[in-house]
């Protein structure tokens, strides 16, 4: 590993990490009014399997030289255990059952995904089977915002697509694109050149509606809107006045 190789996982790392703490204001609003309201947690079980597969894939005897991958992708995994564990205990009956379904889902993907590696796969192919599976579930953790996106253009509001995260959606996946490209390795660049991207689309979204975040005389949403975040519905009469964090 060459000295811009390891710089551009160092900063991946960082940018990675920050990513992670992000959600912490959303969790912490959350806890204080013991409920998940209009926010989804799909986005955060989905980012707990790929920190899980990319955790995995990282390590010296699957990806030699991705260690750097491993770290900040096992870091990752205990906050996102940590997010989806409160999102369950807050959720109401509906969207609790919904994100216990789907992070059981995650468990058993992983599980399966270690247990072929281990023992029916070595070498390249082994490499291969984890790359390819930590490359696919890290586009669809990408692409899990994208009905929140589609949220913000319909409502022309970005309370619940902060800037921060979507920030630093970007920052990661560039570091971590072009750590792919120094190291040759696809299974890394590919994915965050795709989150790259998306980050980028999310920073023009709330450039574009930055000055709305709580309504602001605009045309409220429908209940369906509000469905595509949670599945919970919306309180009437009653408007939400801090900024919201992406679920």
């Amino acid at each position: 590993m060459d000295v811009a190789h390891f710089l551009f996982g160092i900063f991946g790392n960082a940018s990675a990490l920050f990513l992670f703490l992000a959600p912490v204001i959303t969790f912490k609003r959350i806890i204080q009014n013991r409920s998940t309201e209009k926010f989804s947690g799909i986005p955060y079980v989905m980012t707990l399997l790929n920190c899980l597969l990319s955790a995995w894939y990282g390590l010296p005897f699957v990806s030699p030289h991705n260690i750097l991958v491993s770290t900040v992708n096992g870091t990752g995994s205990l906050i996102e255990i940590i997010y989806v564990l409160i999102f369950i205990v807050m959720a109401p009956k509906k969207q609790k059952a919904k994100i216990l379904g789907l992070f059981t889902f995650v468990l058993s993907v992983f599980c399966a995904v270690v247990f072929v590696s281990l023992f029916a796969l070595h070498g390249n192919s082994r490499k291969l089977f984890c790359g390819f599976a930590a490359a696919i579930f890290s586009i669809i953790m990408y692409g899990s915002p994208l009905s929140i996106m589609r949220l913000v253009i319909k409502t022309k509001s970005v309370e619940f697509m902060p800037f921060f995260l979507s920030l630093f959606v970007f920052l990661c996946g560039t570091s971590w694109f072009i750590f792919g490209l120094l190291g040759r390795d696809p299974f890394v660049a590919v994915p965050n050149g795709v989150g790259s991207a998306l980050g980028a689309m999310q920073l023009i979204l709330y450039f574009i509606y930055r000055d709305n975040k709580g309504g602001g005389g605009k045309k409220a949403p429908t209940e369906e809107e509000f469905m595509e975040m949670g599945d919970a519905k919306p309180q009437q009469g009653k408007q939400s006045n801090a900024n919201g964090t992406q679920g």
